[in-house]
């Protein structure tokens, strides 16, 4: 069975991981959540045992909802008697999206009558609403004309653990807390010894989550005890198994026994508001934890230097618009941290990059997380005090395989610099198996607001069939070793994707590391999102880079369509330089997001710029709109299970056709693909638009090796 589990975004792939480990079948991180196969046991245990879920939701039915009309036929279908009684409360949530139905209140209303008078008719009494504490709460779901109606089988919101009683101004939610607690790695520290500091703490929220995660007290326990301290269910669904609950929650007391018994007094906590740090001894107490934290009052600059060698510092400092954002605080904190705590690790949930920048503290990751709708940078630094040489590892003695690569890598860089810095080029690839034998592309990103600081993405590609793996497995790591000591990198800023043989033939199977970690990277005038670990793609084909430039340079003042968008880099150049519109259209809701992101890292969103979430074809041809200036860089193929197959040869011309009639009088179409055995049928589209190779003009010096890396065509619409 499927069912959905929710999250604030950023926490996707941690829940999944969660999840996984839970016991369930699969899980596959969405936008907000994770799409999971399992059990009812599953799902339940979830809702005891999840620290990242927000909400567990076992679907009942899903059915086409153009309008309130199908939503009250398709709720009205159920048969209702089978999931409550008439003596039962009831509560509804409705999320909706889409023209058809724009009001959620109104939408949960036409659910909850369904309910109503489906049961008035089979028992001739109905069941009353407590939009509070309902025996029975229901989830809606409408998007895009199909509405998902489930059971919240945690009853509301899974951050409320049970034991908060006081909090601060801007309280942190508890399950964003089990995030940042696990991005810092604190299970493993605290199972080696360490311990846990909070110098802003607050009402104690990652205090108090953080012991009980070392305690491994199940997070649902504590919500789901009566006023009279007995258990309850979660929820009175009549499909739940109270059994099998019931046998969950025992095992989770019985685990809550022991992990108590052994817990040691590791966690510290200060703040300089004594209100807060009263109401974070309250909610300690609450939470079984008197004598096990120490609270303290003072300021940041006086933190006391800890006495464990080992530890975390977990911190959630003011950043929102209730709270003061001071980048003075933050250099503040990062001094103090150095000062008092200079080996241990920190995870620091800052208000933005910038804020994470002014604690002066260097960053091995950073993770974009959200504290409701506030958009955050977690960053993760260890240790706090770096050695005094940043970078390399300590030397080695190079090969002599390693070495020759080492020499051609230094040879491109002195080639390409000129280039580089006229043109302000900080993102390039630095080697494209220039040297046959080993097989692998370098490409070199630097961080927008310390260029000095560099990543290195490794791209392995397939060794032919005659070559031993043992001896592909020694020229990769001669590679990795060049690559290093030319960069001085250590190996946490080197990012592999290594092919192996599998069924299918050759694959790429390394470095999919679900991290989550992303860098900000300049283009031109453009703040640009790249992830190098979680995906294939980096979230920035470097080749295409004058591409987007040009588009940049045509785009002041144009309606933009950017057909195949992925992550809306050319959206964002477009953008900055004030188009008057711009539309980007790609059947990935992980890309639409991740354009976003991009877009409002450069401060530009709105509803000028439309993201849409549709087969680029089958929206081409239901538009009706004009476009000045249209990009369109389709895949090789695509066999989406959400659309029909793609395949760039057999489709170039039908697609062609349907964008360049888009086209407003005197409107240019930039057509680009990197299939190598592509063929232009220019007898069709002479048809339609006149046509013009520019692909030399788009392929920059770091890919001169390659010219055919990709290929692009610039159209215009015949009259």
């Amino acid at each position: 069975m499927k069912f959905f589990a929710s999250c604030g975004k950023g926490v996707e792939y941690l829940l999944a991981d969660e999840l996984l480990a839970l016991g369930c079948t699969a899980a596959t991180a969405a936008l907000a959540g994770v799409n999971v196969e399992g059990t009812l046991a599953d799902a339940q245990r979830a809702v005891l045992w999840s620290r990242l879920a927000s909400r567990v939701l076992w679907p009942l039915a899903e059915f086409d909802c153009a309008d309130e009309h199908a939503l009250y036929a398709g709720a009205a279908a159920l048969p209702w008697h089978r999931h409550l009684d008439a003596a039962m409360t009831l509560a509804v949530d409705a999320h909706v999206s889409g023209q058809a139905l724009t009001h959620e209140r109104y939408a949960a209303q036409r659910v909850k009558d369904a309910v109503v008078d489906v049961m008035r008719a089979s028992t001739g009494a109905r069941p009353d609403v407590d939009t509070v504490a309902p025996d029975l709460r229901l989830n809606l779901v409408v998007r895009k004309g199909r509405a998902i109606l489930s059971v919240d089988l945690g009853g509301g919101p899974l951050h409320r653990r049970g034991w908060r009683q006081q909090q601060g101004e801007a309280p942190l939610k508890e399950t964003l807390a089990a995030a940042v607690l696990l991005r810092g790695g604190w299970p493993q520290l605290y199972a080696e010894g360490g311990a846990l500091l909070d110098p802003m703490c607050g009402s104690g929220t990652l205090l108090i989550e953080g012991a009980l995660m070392a305690a491994d007290v199940a997070p649902g326990l504590q919500r789901h005890v009566d006023v009279h301290g007995g258990e309850r269910q979660p929820s009175r669904w009549l499909g739940f198994d109270a059994t099998a609950w019931q046998s969950l929650v025992a095992a989770a007391r019985e685990r809550e026994r022991v992990g108590r018994a052994g817990l040691r007094p590791v966690f510290s906590g200060s703040d300089v508001d004594p209100h807060a740090i009263r109401a974070a001894n309250g909610n300690a107490t609450l939470a079984g934890l008197a004598g096990v934290i120490h609270f303290d009052t003072h300021p940041i600059e006086a933190v006391p230097v800890q006495a464990a060698a080992r530890g975390l510092v977990a911190c959630n400092p003011p950043y929102d618009a209730r709270l003061a954002a001071d980048p003075a605080l933050y250099r503040a904190l990062g001094a103090a941290l150095q000062r008092a705590v200079p080996g241990w690790r920190a995870s620091l949930l800052c208000g933005d990059a910038g804020l994470a920048r002014a604690t002066g503290l260097r960053a091995g990751k950073r993770y974009q997380l959200f504290n409701g709708a506030l958009e955050c940078t977690l960053i993760v630094v260890d240790p706090v005090l770096p050695p005094a040489r940043d970078g390399a590892d300590a030397p080695v003695a190079l090969s002599d395989g390693a070495r020759m690569i080492a020499n051609r890598l230094r040879k491109n860089l002195k080639k390409l610099k000129p280039w580089r810095e006229r043109e302000g080029v900080s993102c390039y690839r630095a080697y494209d198996a220039d040297l046959p034998e080993y097989a692998a592309a370098i490409d070199v990103y630097a961080e927008a607001d310390d260029p000095s600081r560099q990543w290195l993405h490794v791209q392995e590609y397939a060794a032919p069939a005659e070559i031993p793996e043992a001896v592909a497995r020694r020229r990769l790591n001669e590679l990795l070793t060049a690559a290093r000591d030319v960069f001085a990198l250590p190996r946490e800023r080197i990012a592999l994707k290594t092919r192996a043989i599998g069924k299918g033939g050759s694959k790429y199977a390394g470095g999919f590391d679900r991290r989550g970690d992303y860098l900000v990277v300049r283009e031109g005038d453009a703040r640009l999102r790249v992830n190098l670990f979680d995906y294939l793609d980096t979230g920035l084909f470097l080749d295409h880079r004058p591409m987007r430039l040009r588009i940049a340079d045509e785009a002041h003042d144009t309606r933009f369509l950017n057909l195949f968008g992925y992550t809306g880099a050319a959206t964002v150049h477009a953008a900055l330089r004030g188009a008057r519109s711009t539309t980007t259209v790609d059947l990935s809701a992980t890309y639409l997001q991740w354009c976003a992101g991009n877009l409002q890292e450069n401060e530009v969103g709105g509803a000028r710029h439309r993201l849409v979430q549709a087969d680029a074809l089958q929206w081409l041809q239901a538009d009706i709109g004009q476009y000045d200036l249209v990009f369109c860089d389709p895949p090789t193929f695509s066999n989406s299970s959400r659309a029909r197959d793609f395949d760039v040869q057999a489709e170039h011309v039908r697609l062609l056709r349907a964008a360049v009639a888009r086209l407003a009088p005197g409107g240019v179409l930039y057509f680009s693909n990197n299939f190598r055995r592509f063929r232009l049928d220019g007898e069709a589209i002479a048809e339609f638009a006149s046509c013009e190779d520019v692909s030399a003009a788009t392929i920059p010096p770091d890919f001169a090796r390659d010219p055919r890396i990709h290929r692009c065509w610039r159209l215009q619409r015949r009259s």
